[in-house]
Parts: C-alpha cells; structure tokens; sequence
C-alpha cells in the first residue's frame, strides 16, 4: 500500500495499521516542505536485511535514514520494532513510533547521534506528543 502526500511518501509493506502520527508536519518542519521524503514501512526480513547489510547486525533494524541528495531521501521504519522497543524505553507504541521517525528526520538533516541530536530530539518529541 502507497501514500502520496506533496513530497511526502508512506510505503507500507506489512499487514495492520499505522499509527496515526503527524508525519508530514514532523518531516516539514525538521526537512522542510520542498524535502522529498519516502518513509516505508519494511517487511521482518527486509528489516533484518537491512540491518545486516547497513549495520551488520542481526535482528530487525528500527530505523534506517538513506539521504538520496540535499533535498530527498528514504526512512525506513520497522512497526514490529518500534512495537517490541517501546516498553524499553517507557513509551507506547505510537510515542515510539514518533520518536524513531524524529531521529531519522534528524540524521537526514545531518545530524549524528549525541548531545545536540538528543535536544532536538527531544524538543520535537514534546511539541509532537502534547
């Protein structure tokens, strides 16, 4: 199943729903409106793929960034591993869910893991969850 919003795409490949998130006002926001973003929504063994090709880990990948150029790139989510880490880290599942799209729209814009990553992150995460 496809979703075409303007410069805005959501694949999803598995079965169920998807939470019912601010996608498009995250990524505007954090990219911009002229940004052409594809989220999708991967299948258990492409995630574990991924995982192993990218990260060379085992397991299912929660989030993955791939910037295509300065104004496209792709995000791709594992729902099954946003639903098993959310208890982790004391969040539901669709707060997790945002969570992990936040911090993929980050690393697009640049950013790479540490303090100043963790503050926007966080800034985002409570405009987007009140």
């Amino acid at each position: 199943m496809m979703s075409e919003y303007k410069n805005f795409s959501i694949t999803r490949q598995t079965k169920g729903g998807i939470p019912n998130l601010p996608f498009v006002d995250v990524k505007n926001e954090i990219l911009g409106k002229k940004y052409e973003l594809s989220l999708i929504f991967p299948t258990l063994d492409l995630a574990e793929e991924l995982h192993i090709q990218w990260k060379k880990k085992a397991g299912p990948v929660n989030i993955l960034s791939f910037p295509l150029d300065t104004d496209s790139g792709e995000i791709f989510l594992t729902l099954a591993q946003a639903r098993t880490e959310a208890k982790k880290f004391n969040r539901s599942y669709r707060e997790h869910t945002l969570f992990l799209f936040i911090h993929g729209c980050l690393h697009l814009k640049g950013m790479i893991h540490g303090h100043a990553m963790e503050k926007d992150e966080n800034k985002f995460y409570a405009k987007y969850t009140k």
